[in-house]
């Protein structure tokens, strides 16, 4: 909470994260500071992947490393059962531990919550399209 205070003093007036010296784009996975949050969504901080940009806000999806989150995790080939919600990540560069996207938290924010650009995922690549194409068939 008081990380999140302090982000909050620091950064409240910026328009976008070029006040912070860097700026993002689409692909990009950051470290986000979410704020308060109520029960079953994601708060303080977290990665979060960007998926959309417009108007020096940035459409990302929180993720998390949670295990239990993982484990409960959709997956066509390991657990077809699992909780469509929760996208299922491979091993990626950026990420030290397994991690898992929560699609129904995707939301638009200040890019001024970016914290830092921890790695970057091409958007042409054909897990960008199909976080996409599972973010939609959610809707």
């Amino acid at each position: 909470i008081i990380i999140s205070e302090l982000n909050y003093e620091k950064r409240r007036d910026f328009k976008s994260s070029e006040l912070n010296g860097f700026k993002v784009k689409v692909g990009d996975i950051c470290y986000i500071d979410f704020g308060r949050a109520y029960i079953n969504e994601a708060g303080y901080q977290h990665f979060g992947i960007i998926v959309g940009y417009c108007n020096s806000k940035a459409l990302i999806i929180p993720m998390s490393s949670n295990y239990s989150m993982y484990q409960q995790s959709f997956c066509a080939k390991t657990f077809p059962n699992g909780k469509r919600h929760l996208y299922r990540l491979p091993d990626l560069e950026a990420l030290s531990r397994k991690s898992v996207l929560f699609l129904n938290d995707m939301k638009y924010i200040n890019t001024a919550r970016i914290i830092e650009v921890k790695g970057h995922l091409d958007p042409n690549s054909e897990l960008f399209k199909d976080i996409l194409y599972r973010a939609q068939t959610l809707i």
